[in-house]
């Protein structure tokens, strides 16, 4: 089996000093030690997942009770898709290729590209354009088209494709014109962000349904701040620094004692409505990633909070069960409360939606958290890759000239 520990020789423009892991020496050891462990999982999972054609499944969902007893897919994802080409692409070809069944992360995200131009989904879209321009070098320009079109003065997007709609515009700035994407797309994100440093879940903000409008989830604080970082390095922009750097600063205050990155909080006075489920993407992956990013783009270091969301992964108070599965190839998804789906979620926003801060009493004795969702998604082992494996990709933001 082909492993991450082969990385060592792969050739790029920025060496060891950018390798985001063995820059956690010598404060962090365990989770350096570590790491390579998890992107051999990441790897052995992809080759399960992969469904040929360059099509990855919606999930994988575990069989049994029990590792090793295998999984199945179910669905497809063309968003999931780009995901791993983006973390294959920090692998050596002979890694691309084991996962691929022959072909490159290169070539599948210029079949996600195709796939893309045929795509409604925004998201789908912008990650299109950001992986094409990143790996290939190659502009998307009707995929940029589409961008402007969904970021249009009084669409409702939500907030996390309006983040990789200016992450990949800052990716492509120099390879075509992406001046409209990236003035858009940030202008909606500096003008969501609310007095507390959190950002709702669409942008404008106020167009959600009102038990949903004062929550914003993990995902739209992460990608945010990933795309104002770069934005920020690329451009010097001082102002999209600062507003990364305060989403950054209220989510590792909020953070929780034993490294958990809560699901959904209140963008209005920013505290948590609902820690639950606690999804290992987000220790082991999202907040690695936007918060190495806003690192490597001159903001705080958040290291420590990092490798402390890392080793929830190992040891947690909810549930001693292991969620990684080298068996399996897989690790986790999230755990979650014992309830009905989403029943707590709904009555935490009702609730605070009536008064911030206002929680039934009792739910955590009622629902308590423990249970493991045994499925684990593409996404979530790419995006593990590109957080830990890519090398310079901030830095080299600023060393290209502006398309004109």
């Amino acid at each position: 089996m082909l492993h991450d520990s082969e990385c060592a020789g792969y050739e790029d423009d920025y060496g060891p000093q950018f390798d985001r892991i063995l820059g956690l020496n010598p404060h962090f050891a365990r989770a350096s030690d570590r790491l390579p462990a998890l992107c051999n999982v990441a790897i052995d999972g992809l080759i399960r997942m992969y469904q040929g054609g360059g099509h990855f499944p919606q999930t994988m969902r575990g069989v049994g009770q029990s590792d090793g007893a295998g999984t199945q897919p179910e669905g497809d994802n063309l968003r999931y898709a780009v995901n791993v080409a983006q973390g294959l692409a920090w692998m050596p070809k002979s890694v691309q290729r084991a996962v691929l069944g022959g072909g490159t992360a290169v070539e599948l995200a210029l079949v996600c590209v195709d796939r893309a131009s045929r795509s409604a989904d925004p998201g789908a879209i912008a990650l299109a354009a950001w992986a094409a321009a990143e790996m290939a070098g190659f502009f998307a320009a009707d995929l940029f088209d589409k961008l402007e079109g969904f970021l249009a003065q009084g669409n409702v997007v939500q907030t996390v494709p309006s983040a990789w709609a200016l992450t990949a515009a800052v990716a492509a700035r120099h390879l075509g014109p992406t001046k409209q994407v990236q003035q858009m797309s940030a202008e909606r994100l500096l003008a969501a962000q609310t007095n507390t440093g959190l950002f709702p879940h669409v942008t404008p903000a106020g167009g959600s349904k009102w038990a949903r409008a004062h929550v914003g989830c993990f995902a739209d604080q992460v990608y945010p701040i990933q795309a104002l970082a770069r934005l920020a390095y690329a451009t010097q922009n001082t102002e999209a620094l600062s507003v990364a750097e305060a989403c950054a600063a209220r989510i590792v205050a909020l953070q929780g004692t034993a490294g958990q990155w809560w699901w959904h909080y209140d963008i209005r006075d920013g505290s948590v409505v609902e820690g639950y489920p606690v999804y290992s993407v987000h220790q082991h992956a999202m907040a690695p990633m936007a918060l190495l990013d806003l690192h490597d783009a001159g903001g705080t270091d958040h290291r420590a909070a990092v490798v402390k969301g890392l080793g929830w992964i190992y040891s947690r108070p909810e549930s001693s069960e292991p969620i990684v599965s080298p068996e399996d190839g897989m690790i986790w998804r999230k755990i979650g409360r014992s309830e009905p789906p989403k029943l707590v979620r709904l009555v935490a926003s009702l609730s605070t939606s009536v008064r911030a801060g206002w929680h039934l009493p009792g739910l955590d004795n009622v629902f308590p958290p423990g249970k493991v969702d045994r499925e684990c998604r593409p996404y979530e082992l790419g995006w593990m890759l590109y957080a830990w494996r890519s090398r310079g990709v901030v830095q080299k933001l600023r060393s290209v000239r502006s398309w004109t």
